[in-house]
């Protein structure tokens, strides 16, 4: 299962929605950079708010023959610390429970996106398979 597959809740959305108006927002997920299209088609048709699109370095020559297979909470954790050199992060709004606990006890504020159901299956490909 992939994050495409699941359906965004009113609750995340109204959230983006809010966030955007006083600052960017900026989408940071595991997901491969192959997938770059259909992200940005799905973000678009659940009327999200544009910004940046961070996604997981790929496998092949686009991704220098070696793609990023470690877990969302390396990866995310990764990103938000690059960020943050160059910009103040207001919040992380995640679903990922790892992902929230280390963002914060690396000094983020967090959000924890308990709207939504965990799925085991996601959870897996996050953690074991380092995909999403």
């Amino acid at each position: 299962m992939t994050d495409s597959s699941r359906p965004p809740l009113a609750e995340g959305i109204a959230l983006a929605l809010r966030s955007a108006e006083e600052c960017e927002v900026v989408h940071l997920t595991g997901r491969p950079e192959r997938c770059r299209r259909d992200t940005l088609d799905w973000l678009a048709a659940q009327g999200l708010p544009e910004g940046h699109v961070y996604m997981r370095r790929d496998a092949g020559w686009a991704g220098g023959g070696k793609g990023d297979r470690r877990p969302a909470r390396y990866t995310k954790l990764e990103i938000l610390r690059r960020l943050a050199r160059t910009r103040e992060i207001r919040v992380l709004v995640d679903d990922d429970e790892l992902v929230c606990e280390d963002a914060e006890r690396a000094g983020f504020t967090v959000v924890r996106a308990r709207w939504t159901a965990p799925c085991a299956e996601l959870k897996v490909a996050q953690e074991r398979e380092g995909r999403t």
